[in-house]
């Protein structure tokens, strides 16, 4: 069983800068695939980022605004989001997978807007 926690949400005027966290707890493998997803309201939950064995993949529309980082001996992963625009607003969840189990988080608010 894994858990997992995301922080760091919150409002932040467009140009600026959020760092969310994800807290994992369980049984979690340092090679497995994380992820950041975001579902904005009316639309469907998309791909940000992802880490997995140390290999990264950034959504286009995030491509050099976010980094994706991975600190495994505290088990936690981040977010770092940069240059921030309205259309980044959504709800950001925390995902685990190892075949064949895939974990989310409860998700944490980001909102863009002057």
């Amino acid at each position: 069983q894994v858990q997992l926690v995301e922080s760091g949400g919150g409002l932040v005027q467009p140009g600026g800068s959020l760092r969310l966290s994800c807290a994992a707890s369980g049984s979690i493998f340092s090679r497995a695939y994380m992820g950041w997803y975001r579902q904005a309201p009316g639309k469907q939950r998309e791909l940000v980022a992802s880490i997995s064995d140390g290999i990264t993949n950034y959504a286009g529309s995030v491509q050099g605004r976010f980094t994706i980082s991975r600190d495994n001996a505290k088990n936690t992963m981040f977010l770092q989001m940069n240059s921030l625009k309205p259309e980044d607003t959504a709800v950001y969840y925390c995902n685990y997978k190892k075949i064949p189990y895939n974990y989310w988080g409860q998700g944490t608010q980001v909102t863009v807007s002057s």
